[in-house]
């Protein structure tokens, strides 16, 4: 087709304008993007150099940098708020813990010592019985029917046993006359001597079935208490073999515990001393005190598998909060370690140098002080060295600090070492009492410190600034500065 042909040029005259409208109308859209992201960088900018509020650690109240921090800010200048404890002298008892087990005195298993059926059921389960009390019935009879038969043959051996003494009686008297020959009365002798055998007999099978007979009547061995029924009512009981019932003794019971072999030395010095050593259970979870008892005894070997040594505790539970086979922890008092210094146990931290705490050095300072740590008790430790009676330890605060901070202490973190079973002085403001820095309420506020700045507070009866002289001020301030 012609360049020239006017269908080639029309067609193009219709199609253009279709054309370069969509180009014009995506610039103008880039145009107004770019335009719209300045204006939103410009606002941003002056936004946080005008009007963004700035730190009150920043800033005092007539806009100079802050005393604490200085131009910069240098955290390492601020005063940390901790709580503080003094060190005091007290008693701390040197306890040994081990995990035990209550374990009765005795545990008996009521069985049969004879056959026959299940009679009667004397007892209540769970109920608590007295050594001798009736437990259970066998049946009797065939006992009984046995008894009489043996009686029977006891009384015939023992009239033949009779007539039998009589008759060499007679035989010796005739000896003596020569009416008889000596071999006669000798065997009338041994005669009498079977019929007593005879007799001795019939008297132990006597014996034995009177002894069945009371065998049938089942009793407790001990006093304790009766678990659940183990066979009913009815059953055929075998002698020895089949359990009815088991009794188990609480009053009083028994712990045993294990200690490691290294403490064995400790507790056999105190023991043979005379000592009278007390053991405190615990339950499961180590915090609620089950019952106070004393140490009763040592085994005589070291269990070379664990390399410990089993120990048995004796405890009166008159209350029953001690039962058969549960698990406790036992702590046993060695010795009391009197007039050693005492610090919180929150106070001890431990890195490079091993234990250390703390020191407040003077009132606004502290120091590093390495310690050596004794005896512990809950939130008490006794300290053998690095520490006297009067020194202040930082309790409260101390994963802000190093050595030489600055420091200041909290009306809520003076105090001394808790005593036993108390928890260590920390430093929380106490209800009622306003926080470090802050008034009390219905108080005017304290002067800004050191450590902290206060921000400009319009005074009373002064209108506030409006945000065009706010603005003002603070382009006028870096020129001031």
């Amino acid at each position: 087709m012609n360049e020239q042909s006017p269908i080639r040029t029309e067609t193009a005259r219709e199609i253009g304008p279709e054309i370069s409208a969509p180009t014009r109308r995506r610039s103008r859209a880039g145009t107004w993007l770019i335009l719209l992201l300045l204006l939103a960088g410009g606002g941003a900018a002056g936004y946080r150099f005008y009007l963004a509020p700035k730190p009150a650690t920043e800033t005092a109240a007539d806009g100079a940098p802050a005393r604490g921090k200085g131009a910069r800010g240098r955290p390492g200048d601020m005063a940390q708020a901790v709580g503080v404890a003094t060190v005091t002298t007290g008693e701390i008892p040197v306890v040994l813990s081990g995990l035990g087990t209550v374990t009765p005195l005795a545990t008996v298993t009521i069985q049969s010592q004879i056959s026959g059926y299940l009679m009667e059921i004397g007892f209540r389960e769970g109920q608590t019985v007295k050594k001798g009390d009736f437990l259970a019935q066998i049946d009797p009879r065939i006992y009984e029917a046995q008894l009489a038969q043996y009686q029977g043959q006891l009384a015939r051996d023992q009239a033949l046993l009779q007539n039998s003494k009589l008759d060499l009686a007679r035989f010796q008297r005739l000896s003596l006359q020569d009416s008889i020959s000596k071999q006669n009365v000798d065997t009338q002798a041994a005669l009498v001597k079977q019929n007593e055998g005879t007799v001795a007999i019939d008297q132990a099978q006597v014996d034995q079935q009177k002894l069945n007979i009371a065998y049938t009547r089942i009793v407790s061995p001990v006093e304790g208490r009766v678990g659940l029924r183990q066979i009913d009512q009815g059953n055929y009981v075998t002698a020895a073999s089949t359990n009815i019932v088991v009794v188990t003794q609480l009053h009083p019971i028994s712990v045993v515990f294990t200690l490691p072999e290294d403490d064995v030395a400790r507790v056999m010095r105190r023991l043979r001393a005379g000592a009278k050593l007390t053991v405190s259970a615990y339950d499961r979870g180590d915090a609620n005190v089950l019952a106070t008892g004393t140490l009763d005894t040592v085994d005589n070997q070291i269990d070379t598998t664990t390399g410990t040594v089993k120990l048995r505790a004796l405890f009166e539970n008159k209350d029953e909060s001690l039962f058969p086979n549960q698990f406790v922890n036992a702590k046993l008092t060695v010795d009391i370690v009197r007039d050693t210094p005492i610090i919180p146990t929150a106070a001890i931290l431990r890195g490079t140098p091993g234990a250390y705490v703390y020191l407040l050095d003077g009132d606004d300072k502290v120091v590093v002080r390495p310690i050596t740590v004794g005896e512990a008790e809950g939130a008490r430790t006794a300290v053998t060295k690095g520490l006297a009676v009067g020194d202040r330890v930082v309790v409260d605060g101390t994963d802000r600090l190093r050595d030489g901070a600055k420091v200041r202490v909290t009306e809520g973190g003076k105090g001394q070492a808790p005593p036993p079973g108390e928890p260590a002085v920390t430093g929380q403001v106490a209800p009622g009492q306003a926080a470090p820095g802050q008034a009390a309420p219905g108080q005017p506020a304290a002067p800004a410190t050191d450590a902290t700045a206060t921000t400009s507070t319009p005074a009373a009866g002064t209108p506030p600034e409006n945000p065009s002289q706010k603005r003002e001020r603070r382009r006028e301030r870096p020129a001031a500065q």
